[in-house]
């Protein structure tokens, strides 16, 4: 008999609204917007719900009709929304303008005193929260909207490590944000050195922690080099991953590599010929990974899963993940596909 407690996920981030710019217009031509619910933390919990694991999402909300258009999107992904908590005046946007092959995408924050960033210490019980909980994922986002916000992280990357549990982070530096006084070195060390598990990129590592290496050097060799210098400030680390993106004429060639108990792993290049969308394409990386993790895959399925979830992410409006086992497993196997499944 299997006597395994069933995995239980919780990530704590701000709950958003995205505002999409129509039709491929620039901001100064908008007459139209488009409504998506998103967030880091929430993104993953829609993925890893959809693939058959238990998720709670938790933030702080104000009490509005916007806050339930966002809570009932997740709900719907059979998300636990109930150990929420409520206050504060407003829901944090963000707004989009799609880029293309010419010109990057642009993003504004409209997220200052929203409720999340307007948190205040114990407004959350940790240890009710994560009582039932076997696993905490958190990201550099938090930290980055406010003092309070941060704190408030710190309190919840405390209680799991209290309890022994595995905790995940994400990097995930966001230049527009950190606008309270105190720079990304000051904060984040402190935070991540508790992660037992982490997805980074090269230049958050060197904005947070000041490791540097040569970008003349190959990918697979700065992977590893990082990885050394990172160990030393995040003692309990065991498991590196990151996704690389580079361009090839119009098309992305994206490719994940992963140090996982000590042993190294990489996928194959996969050329992307169009975007959809790449925004949550990190974090269908991250439940990727962690599905793979807490199904006890081998090292090289759990950077498949990882990296085809942030793959198959890109065709998909919005910021969730909206996939099945199904179709990510078909395209592990088989890559692309422009064939119509009937």
């Amino acid at each position: 008999m299997n006597t395994t407690p069933q995995t239980r996920i919780a990530t704590f981030g701000e709950l958003l609204l995205r505002m999409s710019v129509a039709d491929g217009n620039r901001f100064t031509q908008a007459n139209e917007i488009k409504v998506h619910v998103g967030g880091a933390e929430a993104n993953v919990c829609v993925l890893l719900s959809q693939l058959g694991i238990q998720t709670d999402y938790i933030t702080r909300l104000p009490q509005n009709d916007l806050a339930q258009l966002a809570l009932n999107e997740l709900q719907k992904y059979k998300v636990n929304t109930s150990k929420c908590v409520y206050g504060g005046e407003r829901l944090g946007l963000y707004f989009v303008e799609a880029g293309n092959q010419i010109r990057q995408s642009q993003v504004i924050y409209d997220r200052s005193n929203s409720s999340f960033a307007t948190i205040q210490k114990d407004q959350i019980n940790w240890d009710l929260a994560l009582a039932d909980i076997t696993h905490f994922h958190w990201s550099g986002i938090s930290p980055g909207a406010s003092n309070e916000a941060g704190l408030a992280c710190k309190e919840a990357i405390l209680a799991a490590h209290k309890k022994g549990l595995p905790i995940s982070s994400d990097f995930n530096f966001r230049s527009k944000l950190w606008q309270y006084g105190k720079h990304p070195s000051e904060i984040m060390p402190d935070l991540l050195q508790y992660s037992t598990i982490t997805v980074a990129d090269l230049d958050a590592i060197e904005i947070y922690f000041g490791i540097k290496t040569d970008n003349k050097d190959s990918d697979e060799d700065r992977f590893h080099k990082t990885f050394e210098l990172l160990k030393a400030k995040m003692p309990f680390l065991k498991t590196l991953a990151m996704s690389f993106r580079k361009s090839d004429g119009p098309a992305h060639l994206y490719k994940g590599l992963l140090i996982h108990e000590g042993n190294f792993y990489q996928t194959q290049e996969h050329k992307i010929h169009v975007v959809t969308d790449q925004i949550g394409s990190g974090d269908a990386f991250n439940a990727g990974l962690l599905y793979g993790l807490s199904h006890k895959f081998s090292g090289q399925e759990c950077i498949e899963w990882a990296t085809a979830c942030g793959v198959i992410k890109q065709s998909i409006h919005g910021d969730f993940a909206i996939t099945s086992l199904n179709e990510i497993s078909h395209f592990i196997k088989n890559g692309s596909s422009n064939r119509i499944n009937r």
